[in-house]
């Protein structure tokens, strides 16, 4: 079993932690990347933060504006399906 080599990083006086570019690297985060910082049982973990914020189906209900008559759930998924194949048919 190989020895997996460990990487460090160094808290700087204002708070700051150079990742090593290894680790950027393979995880592609570049200069300016948001991460989300969470405190956990088994150490600090970062992960990149959402584009937009979560959002649950209330609060966005009724926000795009529709045209036409309702569609029912079968029409929905026919549609859905029929897009579906066009484009895969592209492929």
């Amino acid at each position: 079993m190989p020895v997996q080599e460990r990487l460090t990083a160094t808290v700087s006086t204002k708070g700051q932690v150079v990742l090593p570019s290894a680790i950027r690297r393979k995880l592609g985060w570049e200069a300016g990347t948001r991460l989300v910082v969470e405190d956990t049982p088994g150490g600090v973990m970062l992960k990149p933060a959402p584009a937009f914020a979560e959002a649950r189906p209330e609060d966005v209900f009724g926000c795009l504006a529709a045209s036409g008559s309702p569609r029912s759930l079968e029409e929905m998924e026919a549609g859905v399906l029929a897009e579906a194949k066009r484009r895969h048919a592209g492929d």
